[in-house]
């Protein structure tokens, strides 16, 4: 019976790790999302359109990565919602403009600055120090994200 490699078990509780944080992250934004009857697809779209205030919906579903017909159902419940709104692009009559109400803005707004506040609840845990160094961590695994889709090590 052979033993597994410890570089091996390492880096499945590395994983292991990563993902149950990334878990509780969600689940902790999906929970204070509850209390504003939106969802977390919702709140990041609705973040995206306050912030390409005006964007298509090609470009929406672009930054949202995910495909157009998905964007347009997303901006059907916000619009619902009366949290965006759609208005004729003035230079291009078949396409549509997409921009937050003044509900939308004001509700991004609050949103974001609860999302500050429950990640830093997560992250207090830690030492400046090691935040610091998990920042850098982080931003150096999604500065190429490429490597990672194709199934290369960086």
């Amino acid at each position: 019976m052979t033993e597994p490699q410890a570089t091996d078990n390492r880096d499945d509780t590395l994983v292991e790790a990563f993902w149950s944080v990334a878990r509780q992250l969600r689940r902790a934004a999906a929970d204070s999302l509850a209390q504003w009857d939106i969802s977390p697809s919702q709140a990041r779209a609705l973040r995206v359109v306050a912030r390409h205030e005006g964007a298509r919906l090609s470009e929406l579903a672009e930054h949202l990565h995910i495909a157009a017909r998905s964007a347009t159902e997303v901006v059907d419940g916000l619009e619902a919602k009366g949290l965006v709104q759609r208005r004729p692009d003035p230079h291009d009559r078949r396409a549509t403009l997409v921009e937050p109400t003044r509900r939308g803005a004001e509700l991004n707004a609050t949103i974001q600055a609860a999302r500050g506040t429950e990640a830093e609840r997560v992250f207090a845990q830690l030492s400046e120090t090691d935040r610091a160094r998990l920042g850098h961590i982080l931003r150096k695994l999604t500065a190429e994200p490429s490597s990672l889709r194709a199934g290369r090590r960086p």
